[in-house]
């Protein structure tokens, strides 16, 4: 808009300079180039991400049946050897039998050749000194709950202080990421390359319910978050998959029986 008081032809008065930035803007800084383990994942992670058609789907189970359990085994005998057991443990031995019945879901893409496995070697995301490791359990199909238990704290024991072998970080067919303790509900895990999905577990949080007499109540809701590679698996596949996973959360006392 023209200047109301300045005479016709008038030059326009000069802009204000713009204030010169402070000198120390933007401030004390550190430079240091990627190494190690945190090298090692943001490569992968990358090539997870622009490899893959990856898709994400949430759902919720009732924890109801996996909180009584352990809390049963937590008071348990200590000669029985059962109290260590976590919820993460019953988690992932209800994954190790939900997989099999979903062999496209135990499998590695490579090259544009899928790879489906008869064994299921479940990888954990473990939060160590060094950066995030991704320890196996292998067989975990045929591991009794305890047998399981045990083998993931003496992973997870090794992969923290530094002490495993690198051959128990390499191998996995699936994937699972816990960082409910967090209180994270959802999130998007990212595929563990070459593998073809992972699952995310989230925070239990209390949601509302109807009850069959029509009243509302209170159940403790466990999030879970599966990501798929569209490339092999479907969107309804993901969706029975979990459906069939939180079957065996929520009947957790014969998942471990079966």
């Amino acid at each position: 808009v023209a200047d109301a008081n300045r005479a016709p032809g008038a030059p326009a008065a000069p802009a204000a300079p713009a204030a010169a930035p402070a000198a120390d803007f933007p401030g004390a800084s550190a430079s240091s180039p990627l190494k190690g383990v945190r090298k090692v994942v943001a490569k992968r992670m990358m090539e997870s991400l622009t490899t893959t058609a990856q898709l994400t789907l949430n759902t919720t189970a009732n924890a109801a049946g996996i909180l009584a359990l352990r809390k049963k085994v937590k008071n348990a005998d200590e000669a029985l050897g059962l109290n260590k057991i976590t919820l993460n443990d019953l988690v992932c031995f209800a994954v190790s039998r939900t997989l099999p019945k979903y062999p496209v879901f135990n499998a590695h893409l490579e090259d544009g050749v899928l790879t489906q496995f008869e064994q299921v070697h479940l990888g954990f995301a473990c939060d160590t000194p060094r950066g995030l490791l991704v320890p196996v359990i292998r067989s975990a199909q045929s591991l009794g709950l305890k047998a399981f238990s045990d083998e993931a704290k003496r992973l997870a024991g090794g992969a923290i202080d530094g002490t495993l072998s690198p051959d128990y970080l390499g191998g996995g067919t699936f994937t699972v990421s816990n960082i409910g303790s967090f209180g994270i509900e959802t999130f998007t895990p990212v595929i563990n390359l070459p593998q073809t999905a992972i699952l995310g577990v989230g925070a239990i949080t209390p949601r509302p319910a109807l009850a069959p007499d029509g009243t509302v109540g209170v159940e403790q809701r466990l999030n879970l978050s599966l990501t798929i590679d569209h490339q092999v698996i479907d969107g309804a596949d993901g969706a029975r998959f979990l459906r069939d996973l939180v079957a065996a959360i929520e009947n957790i006392d014969v998942t471990v029986l079966a």
